[in-house]
């Protein structure tokens, strides 16, 4: 299975261990407080549940609304607004009974679990698989640049040395497009034609490089030699007398001299002949072809680009594990930040469950989908933190309010706050999935 489902499968099956891990932050810390949980779901149940099972005192269910899953604690005012029970005095086992700093750890645990799995689903990342990369020294014919990058300024053939004050010692495409549409980097340092030259980043870069307006274009790659890396037995090339290590000079004297070059000629599509000119032990040779009918000649990529890779031990791993994911933390802070302050549109950068989807490679890749999972974690560990009355963050501002002043806010504050807080969030979840929608309309 490729393609869309094993994207969906992948998006649901994240989506479910980090929704079960959060709600057992909060549940196992209301056990252990003798604090009643009357359920724990996977999903959301409203009119009925796939499946269900009582335990004790709490139903163990999954709801067929998967927009996340909850923990319903007695006592406590939540997105279940069932107020009832708070009408009556409260009882030993309630939310509400409990001391401020007992609730505050019951209200902390969902976050601190989203925390320290996303640390060490990084830290896993790197024991098990390292981190590979490209070194920037190591592509000696510079870059290849799509139109988004040449419309910024960079050409073919650039080599990057830093993106604003960052060096760029390994060739990371994602750096560029942090660097400007997060970090606000103004210039671009590069070696062109043998020269150093400064190029001065529009300040517009940042806001459409940080949304999804460009979020599709790789905008800079490694520029490689056209060497012919190995010929197929029967193939066409071969029988013109094409060799593996012939380097590529034209096609029909189109320059061929890059693969991307040779990639852009437009070659027959229907058996004909081209003539093919290659650098053989420092002479040139031409070679006319027969072509397949699909246009090609049975030629294969050679790959003279070194990768490296850092490896980590077990005690190795888990603190270049946390690094990373504070990296990655302070990155989306800033990015927030950006948000908030109108340098980037909320309308190119925000986006729904399709967003999300897309994250995910259309092969299944354990790898990626750990690494997916972990950048999400932490995601949700962010976002329920924001001071909004129907997340974490808000019922941990009432708390702290309560902890600080002496007095405890009343059950009906609380209610109307979260409800408040609940629209806005509804408000927000549906604005964010129009926004996938109208993108998909606009394609």
């Amino acid at each position: 299975m490729t393609g869309v489902p094993i994207m969906i499968i992948q998006l649901l099956l994240s989506l479910s261990f980090l929704v079960i891990i959060h709600e057992c932050g909060h549940f196992f810390p209301a056990k252990w407080f003798k604090t009643r949980v009357e359920k724990f779901y996977l999903f959301f149940d409203p009119w009925f549940s796939i499946f269900r099972t009582k335990k004790g005192d709490t139903e163990y269910g999954i709801g067929w609304l998967p927009l996340g899953g909850y923990v319903k604690i007695s006592g406590m005012v939540d997105e279940s607004f069932d107020t009832e029970k708070l009408k009556e005095e409260p009882k030993p086992w309630e939310f509400r009974s409990k001391p401020a700093w007992q609730r505050l750890i019951i209200m902390l645990g969902g976050v601190t679990v989203n925390f320290i799995a996303g640390f060490l689903l990084f830290s896993l990342i790197l024991g098990i698989w390292g981190e590979q990369y490209l070194p920037n020294n190591s592509v000696s014919e510079g870059i290849v640049t799509d139109s988004i990058a040449r419309e910024m300024g960079l050409r073919d053939g650039d080599k990057i040395l830093k993106v604003g004050e960052k060096e760029f010692t390994r060739f990371e495409p994602m750096v560029l497009r942090k660097q400007i549409g997060i970090n606000n980097a103004s210039t671009i340092t590069v070696i062109r034609d043998g020269q150093q030259v400064s190029i001065p980043v529009a300040e517009r870069w940042a806001s459409d490089l940080s949304g999804n307006k460009f979020k599709d274009f790789d905008l800079i790659g490694p520029r490689a030699l056209a060497t012919i890396g190995s010929v197929e037995p029967d193939a066409p090339a071969q029988k013109a007398g094409i060799l593996p290590g012939d380097q590529l000079i034209s096609v029909n004297d189109q320059p061929a001299k890059y693969w991307h070059e040779y990639r852009k000629i437009q070659r027959p599509t229907k058996s004909d002949s081209m003539i093919i000119k290659v650098s053989r032990n420092q002479q040139e040779q031409s070679f006319p072809v027969l072509s397949r009918a699909d246009g090609t000649i049975g030629i294969g990529v050679e790959n003279n680009l070194r990768i490296d890779t850092t490896k980590y031990g077990f005690f190795e791993a888990i603190p270049a594990g946390v690094t990373k994911g504070m990296i990655f933390m302070g990155d989306y802070l800033k990015s927030l930040g950006n948000i908030f302050k109108g340098k980037t549109k909320a309308s190119e950068s925000l986006g729904g469950f399709a967003s999300i989807t897309k994250l995910f490679p259309k092969v299944w890749d354990w790898e990626q989908f750990i690494r997916i999972t972990a950048v999400l974690s932490l995601i949700l560990a962010v976002m329920n933190l924001l001071p909004i009355p129907g997340l974490d963050g808000g019922h941990v501002i009432f708390l702290l309010f309560e902890m600080v002043t002496g007095k405890k806010l009343s059950d009906k504050f609380v209610e109307k706050a979260t409800m408040v807080g609940f629209f806005l969030l509804i408000a927000l979840m549906v604005y964010a999935n129009g926004l996938d929608v109208f993108r998909i309309f606009k394609k």
